[in-house]
């Protein structure tokens, strides 16, 4: 069971204490999960798992969502998650591997999280 308080499910800039409460688990670093179909993301908790979960449970599909990190304060992201591999949809490692997915992931990421720190 995930703790739902850490983990904001966001379509728009989100507020500074919506980034420190994101930021509790790695400081540095805030665990994402994209769903590049609706355009939105979940973010905080402990594990990219948590994310998902609160997504699929808003209406998510599955096939949609990717996990990454995202680092407030150089507005940097990483393509890495468990829940990335797929063979199904041929991603079968951590990291996204088709370079158009993560161009949706990043545009997605930026656009809510461009600017916050």
């Amino acid at each position: 069971m995930y703790n739902p308080s850490m983990i904001y499910i966001l379509q728009s800039l989100p507020t500074p204490e919506q980034i420190v409460e994101m930021s509790k688990e790695y400081k540095t670093m805030i665990k994402i999960v994209v769903d590049i179909r609706r355009r939105i993301l979940a973010g905080g908790g402990e594990m990219h798992a948590d994310c998902e979960q609160a997504l699929l449970e808003n209406g998510s599909e599955q096939d949609d969502l990717w996990g990454a990190n995202w680092y407030p304060a150089d507005q940097r992201i990483e393509f890495e998650s468990l829940i990335n591999i797929r063979p199904r949809l041929g991603n079968r490692s951590i990291l996204i591997q088709d370079e158009e997915l993560r161009k949706k992931v990043e545009a997605v990421a930026r656009k809510i999280f461009g600017g916050a720190t």
